[in-house]
């Protein structure tokens, strides 16, 4: 049996509409609260209470490999 990835996980860049901004899931705590953190550092970080409305713009592999890809 594969177990199935959820649909928003740790490292994926989301919009949140709650929010009206993008981050970066670094965290999911035991109670389903995903944690956000910022894309630019001169903000805070904040939660989700559930990933309905979190919608992913760059998977974490996305991600991983554009940073590759620049040289970072």
């Amino acid at each position: 049996m594969t177990e199935k990835r959820p649909r928003v996980w740790v490292g994926d860049q989301v919009y949140d509409a709650d929010a009206g901004r993008e981050g970066i899931v670094t965290d999911v705590t035991g109670d389903g609260t995903y944690v956000l953190g910022p894309l630019h550092m001169w903000t805070a970080p904040w939660t989700a209470p559930n990933d309905k409305k979190l919608e992913v713009t760059l998977t974490r592999e996305e991600r991983n490999r554009k940073y590759r890809e620049l040289g970072w």
